[in-house]
């Protein structure tokens, strides 16, 4: 009996709907909240500084598609973040291995000197094949989720003034987040070429994004969205993406004003539930998301290893 042919290779365009249909397939087997539309995919394809041609591998077993890995390149801060996603029936074959060994050789030439990988806690599996590749815990964080109508004061006017993004500042909105969020562990710079895109998206209004200014210059932004339930936009929950307050404007109560005012946003499009991720170092936000309600939902946790 013939064995079953193998092959690790760089993703084609020719290859898009037997990828597309592997990531539903996966998210449906194995729910993590991402969407995986055939519209969302071929949007994130096309993002700026990315080639999926380069920084794409697919598993093909007998030409047929069962399990891919992602490399988004983070060079500002010296590293590549690691996506793999293998089909249930495949876990343990070894094609997981294979993929992150060509990632890793991608990384080699891309000149990054760590990668990660962010996975859910319960995800044994994954967790023993990076510890057998020499990946490391390094990081967690905390998924945490808030009953909207459990707080009180939403719909009330803020005690600093608020407004969402207007058409042509999203130069002003790259700069208040690369200020808010220098330092912050994982954290890479964001061109304004990025946040345009990201906004242009079918999932993204600039109603999404509230912020605050002192003069003309932002100093606090919340980024609303919607979460995914089984690969697509839920119509009862919504994400907080990021709330940022400039350095010289901390400590005036201008996160939480944004954050209450980001969380009328979500009541407003109906939804019931607000979910945001935060890194557990993180003491100032952790503080600030727990005393409007949000309670820890479940972990993710960050491996990482030095590229030689």
């Amino acid at each position: 009996m013939n064995q079953p042919t193998t092959r690790i290779r760089s993703y084609q365009p020719a290859y898009f709907h037997q990828y597309a249909l592997l990531q539903a397939e996966i998210e449906r087997l194995e729910p993590t909240g991402r969407c995986v539309s055939p519209q969302f995919i071929s949007l994130q394809l096309r993002r700026p500084n990315y080639c999926p041609q380069q920084d794409l591998f697919i598993a093909e077993i007998d030409k047929d598609i069962v399990g891919s890995l992602n490399i988004e390149s983070e060079l500002a801060i010296g590293r590549v973040v690691l996506d793999c996603r293998v089909h249930p029936e495949h876990c343990g074959s070894g094609l997981a291995t294979e993929l992150f060994n060509s990632a890793m050789n991608r990384a080699r030439e891309l000149g990054a000197k760590v990668a990660h990988v962010n996975i859910n806690e319960d995800n044994v599996a994954v967790r023993k094949i990076l510890l057998a590749l020499g990946f490391s815990l390094v990081r967690r964080f905390l998924e945490l989720r808030l009953n909207i109508s459990r707080v009180d004061g939403l719909g009330a006017s803020p005690a600093v003034e608020c407004c969402f993004l207007r058409a042509g500042e999203e130069d002003k909105l790259t700069k208040l987040q690369n200020r808010a969020f220098a330092g912050t562990w994982g954290y890479n710079p964001n061109t304004v070429e990025e946040i345009t895109f990201r906004i242009n998206l079918d999932s993204c209004s600039r109603q999404d994004i509230v912020l605050t200014y002192d003069g003309d210059r932002a100093i606090g932004c919340c980024w609303t969205g919607i979460s995914c339930e089984e690969g697509i936009p839920s119509a009862r929950k919504g994400r907080i993406h990021m709330v940022g307050v400039d350095p010289d404007h901390r400590g005036k109560g201008i996160g939480r004003e944004l954050m209450m005012a980001g969380l009328t946003r979500l009541k407003n499009r109906g939804l019931r539930v607000a979910e945001l991720t935060v890194d557990s170092e993180n003491r100032t936000a952790r503080g600030l998301y727990q005393s409007l309600g949000f309670e820890v939902q479940a972990n993710t946790i960050w491996y990482e290893k030095v590229i030689s």
